[in-house]
């Protein structure tokens, strides 16, 4: 073993015990990769539709769920821009974030270490992107919030997608918690796609915070995690959009919507409904990080 190596193990353990440790580390050993990610172009065809479960700032002290999501992203060419709806900005009618080159990050959560809201991703200029979809989603009033820069929906994941912070973004609100509405969202963004833009859902599959004090609870959020995929292989969008009344075990995994139904939007976007994959399957503090892709 070399020093340098050795060197290397000391700080990789000194980053396991410092919020977002795991993150120091990400960054350290891809960001030459995430560099040099060949960017789409029309001949790799439209870019999929994708939901993420995003988690809270501990994701970034997970070196798993980084990975995980670094590769993923990894698998597809990198995006020319990407559109994001968080379950974290309810607005109607629908708005968007700033979009200036570097404005800042919302930090949109208390109770975690102070250096958690310190961490910058600072994203290339996304006006061009954010007038398009002014006139996209015209005759609706389409108001920016020039002061509110993504929140942690939208940067906790693609902080470990796309590290390099190269990808021009937009933060979209949720024009309502209604399935439907965000469906006929998503299917207003699907054309897109065609032109490298990736749309992206972002909640969590499952939101428990009942099953932390009591695990015997998972039982309930494994049911509801089960029915979603089941539901998506039979691209049963009826299903997926009554979700409250038909899928087993909701009222522990999502005592509230806003987690789930950005779900429906990555649907929405997507050509084939019944195209999901999962790209990411694991339970983590029983609740189920399931994010999946559709085409």
């Amino acid at each position: 073993m070399t020093i340098g190596h050795l060197e290397h193990q000391d700080d990789v353990s000194a980053n396991a015990h410092r919020p977002a440790g795991a993150y120091d580390d990400h960054l350290a050993r891809v960001l030459p990769r995430a560099r040099e990610q060949r960017v789409w172009s029309p001949s790799d065809g439209p870019l999929p539709s994708l939901f993420v479960s995003h988690g809270a700032p501990f994701t970034l002290d997970d070196p798993q769920w980084i990975a995980e999501l670094f590769d993923w992203a990894q698998s597809m060419p990198k995006p020319k821009a990407i559109i994001v709806v968080s379950a974290h900005w309810e607005h109607a009618p629908v708005a968007i974030s700033g979009a200036a080159a570097g404005t800042p990050l919302y930090y949109d959560f208390s109770g975690f270490h102070p250096r958690y809201k310190t961490l910058p991703y600072a994203t290339p200029d996304a006006t061009d992107l954010a007038r398009r979809l002014t006139g996209m989603l015209s005759p609706t009033a389409v108001h920016e919030f020039t002061d509110r820069g993504l929140d942690h929906g939208a940067f906790i994941p693609l902080m470990a997608m796309y590290p390099a912070a190269d990808v021009p973004v937009v933060q979209l609100s949720m024009p309502s918690l209604d399935p439907g509405a965000l469906l006929r969202l998503g299917a207003r963004l699907q054309p897109l796609r065609d032109e490298g833009i990736l749309v992206l859902g972002s909640g969590f599959m499952t939101h428990s915070f009942a099953v932390f004090r009591r695990p015997g609870l998972a039982a309930h959020t494994a049911a509801f995690d089960a029915w979603a995929v089941d539901a998506l292989a039979r691209a049963d969008v009826d299903a997926l959009a009554d979700y409250r009344s038909k899928a087993p075990g909701v009222e522990v995994a999502h005592p509230t919507p806003e987690h789930f139904v950005p779900l429906l939007l990555t649907v929405g976007a997507a050509t084939d409904p019944g195209s999901a994959v999962s790209a990411i399957d694991r339970m983590v503090m029983g609740n189920s990080t399931r994010s999946v892709q559709l085409n």
